[in-house]
């Protein structure tokens, strides 16, 4: 069966690290859309720890960093490969950021 998800994108291109405020405030507008929807959140200088650890696990938001956007784009992967790589991860381990370069 073929399941087709539709993603909800933020970016924040800023230096600081985003945080959980960042987080929890995307989760919320994902939570508010149709289930087959997942939120991609890009933070630009990445996130940080304290941040990650407080938003928790088995979101329905994955995220990566401006690090991981050079990586794909210099190794040429494709992005739904890259979303499907990050989403596996995330359903194995409940961690919504995981490096590009740990999962190819």
């Amino acid at each position: 069966m073929l399941v087709s998800y539709t993603y909800l994108y933020e970016g924040k291109w800023q230096n600081p690290p985003s945080g959980v405020d960042h987080l929890h405030t995307f989760h919320g507008k994902v939570e508010q859309k149709a289930a087959w929807a997942r939120g991609l959140f890009i933070g630009y200088s990445g996130f940080s720890e304290a941040g990650l650890i407080a938003f928790g696990r088995g979101k329905r938001v994955i995220c990566m960093d401006g690090y991981d956007l050079s990586e794909a784009f210099m190794r040429e992967l494709p992005l739904n490969q890259v979303l499907e790589r990050k989403v596996r991860r995330a359903a194995e381990t409940g961690l919504a950021f995981v490096r590009v370069r740990d999962l190819f």
